[in-house]
């Protein structure tokens, strides 16, 4: 039996990459997926893969920094299933540069991406995952969250932030049966990453690091995302799994 059989989920940034193959791996698994992103037409192209193989799927444009949006896709959602019983928080942006250089806008941007974006679709959706027997809430960190990382102090901070939002949460939403739980990637081969695993050294350096002997793909994070979506992980809570390789055991 498919594990999220009837659930609803709602996952950000799923138009490409970690979000893309989450998002094909809850519908594989049963569960109505609501396809976010800030590219429209990538949201499209993964619900059209979803439909293609059997599954369920709704697309929709959203920029996780503007609250406009975020107020409609939960209105869309509980129009459409009056509930949610998961929310995957995995839309992110990486800006590089040392923080000494870095703009405020840019700053600005990576914040209310990576952090706000958390914050108030997390809080906005607890209505309705209040209406599931077993809410779950995922949030996409890095395996970097507690490390510094140059060029990357700012992303790295944001990415800190969340795992840290991630335990608040935790204890602040158990009275109402919602779980929040952290996956915290290694390096995985995304579009974000791509301009730095195009350069062979960063590859090997990176790929020498990594116990496993490789760097990940985005299908590597989905087992986490249907574990803690299930009911399998019902007593689990402000947890935070690693999926890297065992890259941050050696770091």
């Amino acid at each position: 039996m498919a594990r999220l059989a009837g659930k609803i989920a709602i996952v950000t940034g799923a138009g490409i990459g970690i979000g893309q193959a989450i998002a094909k791996r809850y519908a594989a698994e049963g569960a109505h997926v609501w396809v976010t992103d800030i590219n429209n037409e990538t949201a499209e192209q993964t619900v059209a893969d979803i439909k293609a193989s059997g599954g369920a799927a709704t697309a929709m444009r959203v920029d996780v920094s503007q609250g406009q949006d975020l107020t409609a896709l939960i209105r869309n959602v509980a129009s459409a299933h009056g509930m949610a019983d998961i929310l995957v928080n995995n839309a992110g942006i990486l800006i590089r540069g040392e923080v000494r250089s870095l703009t405020d806008d840019e700053w600005t941007r990576l914040r209310e991406v990576n952090l706000d974006g958390v914050l108030r679709l997390s809080r906005d959706a607890l209505p309705l995952l209040r209406k599931s027997k077993a809410g779950s809430i995922i949030n996409i960190s890095s395996i970097m969250a507690g490390r510094g990382l140059r060029p990357l102090a700012a992303y790295t901070a944001t990415k800190g932030a969340v795992t840290a939002l991630t335990k608040g949460l935790a204890i602040e939403y158990a009275p109402f049966n919602v779980r929040v739980n952290t996956i915290s990637p290694g390096y995985i081969e995304t579009a974000i990453t791509d301009r730095m695993l195009r350069l062979p050294q960063a590859r090997k350096m990176l790929t020498d690091k990594t116990p496993m002997g490789r760097l990940g793909f985005p299908e590597d994070l989905t087992g986490a995302a249907v574990f803690f979506a299930s009911d399998d992980s019902l007593y689990c809570t402000g947890a935070e799994l690693m999926v890297d390789g065992g890259m941050a055991a050696g770091l």
